[in-house]
């Protein structure tokens, strides 16, 4: 019998790149799952599970797994798949650490420069006829060359932001206590010590930084309060990573002079959040400041088809004995 390779989530097409690259070794199924529940007796005997974004694989999950070689989170962040659970039944866990590298990076350069330039804001207000057809409406808007960009991790994706916002003539700055020392040096930009150092002096922070129990609301009610006032955020990374409900009230307080979200830690959010609907509502300055995506700063058509073909390779390569690459557990 042939190996059963189980995609669970996000993928609803013919699978083209998948079935080319198995072929004949293995049969390629997508759940197309929404929850996790919807997991349950459709999972148990796969070989080999790609996860993508829409749920998560708890303990029960993996529990029930009785001949999976591999489990690949088809993405960068790896924390909606319970890794412990999974090492305990000898079933590595692996990412997709390098396929939206540049995409990721382009989408946090290009909230800020709609945030700090007043794009989003003349946009959102002249489309509903407020505040008429005049630049001072935004007033004050400062230069961004020279500007302070705060950067929380220096992987793959900080570094190409930081490059791209050194392109800009910024003064770029990160925490990072993981990244290599001399990191800085090899970059041209400055690395501080500590957490305060870094939003007391930024004009735009953007994490770029894994979640976990250490980064889980590295951004809340006491580090923006830290950051200067009319300042601004943008958080392309995990959706815990940021506390959402202390972003609404520093908004609301004029603190933060904007803030751009690409990622939430419920998706999609209900209706009747709070971000939600202050961002909806008109009479809100979130209304005009708070630029909302729906998790997508990694796509392109490119970066889609990376994220797929490198998560199966790597599925292949299990499947024919070989090492897996870019275990995470």
């Amino acid at each position: 019998m042939k190996p059963k390779v189980i995609i669970t989530d996000f993928l609803n097409d013919d699978l083209a790149p998948e079935r080319g690259i198995f072929g004949d070794l293995a049969d390629v199924v997508a759940l197309n799952a929404f929850s996790e529940d919807e997991l349950a007796g459709r999972i148990d005997d796969a070989d080999a599970v790609l996860l993508y974004h829409y749920l998560g694989l708890s303990a029960k999950t993996i529990n029930r797994l009785t001949r999976c070689r591999i489990i690949v989170r088809c993405g960068v962040g790896y924390d909606n798949v319970d890794c412990v659970a999974a090492r305990a039944k000898g079933i590595p866990v692996c990412n997709v650490p390098d396929y939206g590298t540049a995409d990721v990076a382009d989408s946090a350069i290009g909230m800020m420069l709609a945030l700090t330039r007043g794009i989003h804001f003349f946009n959102s207000r002249l489309r509903r006829g407020e505040g008429g057809w005049a630049y001072e409406q935004a007033a004050p808007l400062f230069r961004l060359h020279g500007r302070t960009l705060g950067i929380i991790g220096m992987g793959r994706i900080g570094t190409a932001t930081a490059l791209r916002a050194r392109a800009l003539g910024m003064d770029v700055v990160y925490y990072d206590p993981y990244a290599p020392q001399g990191r800085d040096k090899s970059l041209g930009v400055r690395c501080v010590e500590t957490l305060e150092e870094l939003l007391k002096q930024s004009f735009v922070v953007s994490p770029h930084c894994f979640l976990s129990p250490e980064t889980r609301h590295i951004i809340n009610r006491e580090s923006l309060a830290q950051m200067p006032k009319g300042s601004y955020l943008v958080n392309t990374s995990r959706g815990g990573v940021v506390d959402v409900m202390a972003v609404l009230e520093a908004l609301a307080s004029g603190h933060l002079a904007g803030a751009a979200i690409d990622v939430l830690e419920t998706e999609p959010p209900s209706d009747d959040h709070p971000l939600i609907m202050a961002w909806r509502d008109p009479s809100h300055p979130a209304h005009d400041r708070l630029i909302l995506n729906p998790h997508s700063a990694f796509y392109c058509e490119e970066g889609l088809m990376d994220m797929r073909v490198k998560g199966a390779r790597n599925v292949r390569r299990v499947l024919e004995g070989k090492k897996p690459h870019n275990v995470v557990n």
